[in-house]
């Protein structure tokens, strides 16, 4: 018989969090998804691209995205809580994207991607297999061309968030842990201040799928 599960903890803990704090109130909050937004524009995606962002909650990143004119946009967490409050934010535009609740650590895209991004959820996976599941669903799921975007914790960030243990990442191991099938094209280390006024360092890698 299976008993509570990582990943059935994961997601009552995430919805847990989505129904007792406010978007404003969450350490990961950013009005504008600016490191994101350079990125597209960088690696000049087209507004036809498919897009995914994983672990999106209800970031501000999905306004932007449309905003911006893009057409085929998805958004995955294991909240649903998370992604109700985003969609009620954007009334009738959350029709245009595709909305899924889905583990991280277990999703298995089932089309290929242009640009996948992750910003703050690829950290929270400590579990080896865990770990080795998402990078094979990213070789599986970015086309041949495409990008990945992933913003973690550095090695300087905090050991936990959320209440959770994380897993901290410099630009060498992330490349170790994407592999030979992703070319690093780009690794910034950068401050994220937190509502509470904290200070979060980050690093954003971002690879092209070979």
């Amino acid at each position: 018989m299976e008993t509570e599960s990582e990943p059935t903890s994961r997601k009552s803990h995430w919805e847990n969090v989505y129904n007792s704090k406010k978007l404003e109130e969450v350490s990961w909050f950013q009005p504008k998804p600016e490191t994101t937004l350079s990125f597209l524009s960088t690696y000049k995606v087209p507004l036809s691209a498919r897009i995914i962002d994983i672990g999106g909650g209800d970031s501000y990143l999905v306004d932007h995205l449309l905003d911006l004119g893009y057409t085929n946009v998805s958004v995955l967490d294991i909240s649903e809580k998370a992604l109700e409050r985003v969609k009620a934010r954007l009334a009738e535009r959350a029709k245009l994207v595709q909305w899924i609740v889905s583990d991280a650590a277990k999703f298995v895209p089932d089309v290929e991607y242009d640009f996948w991004h992750d910003r703050a959820a690829f950290h929270f996976l400590t579990d080896p297999s865990d770990i080795a599941h998402y990078v094979e669903s990213a070789k599986k799921g970015i086309r041949k061309g495409g990008n990945l975007v992933v913003g973690t914790f550095s090695d300087k960030g905090p050991l936990k968030c959320s209440g959770l243990e994380i897993r901290q990442y410099t630009k060498d191991s992330m490349v170790a842990t994407f592999g030979e099938d992703f070319n690093l094209l780009d690794s910034n280390v950068l401050d994220h201040k937190t509502p509470g006024g904290n200070v979060q360092n980050f690093i954003f890698c971002g690879f092209e799928r070979v």
